[in-house]
């Protein structure tokens, strides 16, 4: 039980709850869907095409290769984590290891690879999202998100891999329960720990979230979207003066300010047509938008349909 409300509070919004990241997350519906083992030895290369998802592998034992494109080869031990979000990647003994069709092995059900021996112990998560609007999560993440064991942030990734493995070894009833609500929190860890990171040294939307000032422009927006929320304004919230806030927000969000509150907004808007929350002028007035002329507009200009016809879909 413990494990599930924890999950539950990390991953699902509400209205007394929203962070950025629990915000995105819970509209979102993220949440590890399928997970997979894989236990190798001697050489061996298992290669994956980029789809709309994340994905975390987690080395248990022994070390791996993580090889994504325009980036060189990272080698991963005991306890580190990498979250993957939409590219292809490749999981190897070696980088010049020649690679096979890694989701040939875990076709028909399969969740187990047997690579020859355990020299190599690996998991794997698919974090899937229930609405159809997870680009703008999956936009503003890296390819690879590197949590090494040696971070001084790992702390929480090292407990949940412990007491993953640990499940996967007691065989008890309600494992699969457990486990899974594990890897939901092991995602949001792994998350946490990258963004505290990166937070100074890279720019992305993880880091800001991290970041003194750009961060608590962020949790603003996101803690009243439907705000009339000008750059003067974020830029008074920021302490800083409006073209310093809009140069340093666009660096690190990777968009500027209202550009960033807009497609939020929208995002909100159609995951809560998918589910059928309100009538069209409700959703619309929830997000921001006085005007249902204008809502329609911004939303066929966004996602290339109309509101109503998201809502019948």
């Amino acid at each position: 039980m413990i494990y599930a409300q924890l999950s539950m509070s990390l991953l699902q919004s509400s209205k007394s709850a929203r962070d950025p990241l629990s915000d995105v997350l819970g509209v979102l519906g993220a949440r590890v869907t399928r997970q997979t083992r894989m236990e190798a030895a001697g050489r061996w290369a298992l290669a994956f095409p980029a789809i709309d998802r994340l994905k975390f592998v987690a080395l248990l034992r022994g070390s791996a290769w993580v090889l994504v494109p325009d980036d060189v080869p990272m080698l991963l031990h005991e306890g580190d984590v990498c979250v993957l979000g939409r590219t292809t990647y490749t999981v190897a003994s070696h980088p010049e290891a020649m690679p096979v069709d890694g989701e040939a092995l875990y076709e028909a059900g399969c969740d187990v690879a047997h690579l020859g021996g355990i020299e190599t112990v690996a998991i794997g998560g698919t974090v899937s999202f229930t609405a159809d609007c997870a680009d703008f999560l999956l936009d503003m993440l890296p390819g690879c998100m590197m949590v090494p064991q040696s971070s001084r942030a790992s702390g929480a990734v090292a407990t949940i891999l412990g007491l993953m493995s640990s499940e996967i070894e007691r065989a008890m009833i309600g494992g699969d329960i457990v486990s899974a609500r594990l890897a939901d929190v092991l995602l949001v860890e792994a998350m946490r720990a990258y963004a505290g990171r990166v937070a100074a040294a890279e720019p992305g939307w993880l880091g800001a979230l991290s970041h003194p000032r750009i961060g608590r422009v962020l949790r603003a927006m996101h803690n009243d979207r439907a705000q009339r929320w000008t750059v003067a304004q974020l830029a008074s919230l920021a302490g800083m003066s409006r073209a310093a806030f809009s140069a340093e927000f666009t660096r690190h969000v990777g968009q500027p300010p209202l550009a960033y509150l807009r497609t939020w907004r929208l995002t909100l808007a159609r995951a809560a047509l998918r589910r059928g929350d309100a009538d069209v002028a409700s959703i619309a007035a929830s997000v921001g938008y006085t005007s249902q002329s204008a809502f329609g507009h911004a939303y066929r200009r966004k996602f290339g349909s109309s509101p109503r016809s998201t809502q019948r879909s």
